[in-house]
C-alpha cells in the first residue's frame, strides 16, 4: 500500500524536508506533496500565467486562484492531511487546508504546540488525531503499515 500525504503548515521552515528524511529512513511507503515551497515562485504564479497585473491586490488575486487550483486537486488525491501550526506566523492557509481536507472526508493529523490549543480548538475537534510535533505525526503514520 501507498499513502499520499498531503503536508499543510508553514513554508518557512524544514518541518517538511525532516519529515520526509524520516519517513525514507523507515522505508515508509509514503509521497508527500503540498503547497509550493518556493515562497517567490508561490507569489509570482499568477503573473508569470497571466502576465503583469494591475495592482499588487490583482497581482495577489491572480496567484491565489493558481495557487488554489494546484492546492484543490493535491488534496483531493490525498489519502490524508498532515497540518503544522506554527507559533511564528498567522495561519490561515493551513486552517483553510486542513478545513477543506476535513470537508473531503480526508483524515487530518495536526501538528500543534500545546499553547495553541485554544485558537485550534474546533479544527482540531474535527481531525482525527492532534499532536505536539512532526516525529508524533510520523509515528501515527506508520501505524497504519503494521
Amino acid at each position: 500500500m501507498q499513502l499520499y500525504v498531503y503536508l499543510a503548515g508553514e513554508i518557512h521552515n524544514p518541518w517538511r524536508e525532516q519529515l520526509r528524511n524520516q519517513a525514507k529512513e523507515l522505508s515508509l511507503p509514503i509521497t508527500f506533496t503540498g503547497p509550493m515551497e518556493n515562497h517567490d515562485r508561490s507569489d509570482d504564479i499568477g503573473e508569470e500565467i497571466l502576465g503583469k497585473q494591475s495592482s499588487k491586490v490583482a497581482k495577489d488575486e491572480a496567484a491565489s486562484s493558481i495557487n488554489n487550483l494546484r492546492t484543490q486537486i493535491l488534496i483531493a488525491k490525498s489519502d490524508i492531511m498532515i497540518a503544522y501550526f506554527g507559533e511564528q506566523y498567522k495561519q490561515w492557509n493551513s486552517a483553510m487546508d486542513a478545513a477543506t481536507a476535513i470537508t473531503l472526508s480526508k483524515p487530518v493529523i495536526i501538528i500543534r504546540d500545546p499553547k495553541l490549543h485554544h485558537p485550534l480548538k474546533e479544527l482540531a475537534n474535527k481531525a482525527q488525531v492532534v499532536v505536539e510535533t512532526p516525529e508524533q505525526a510520523l509515528k501515527a503514520l506508520a501505524y497504519i503499515f503494521e
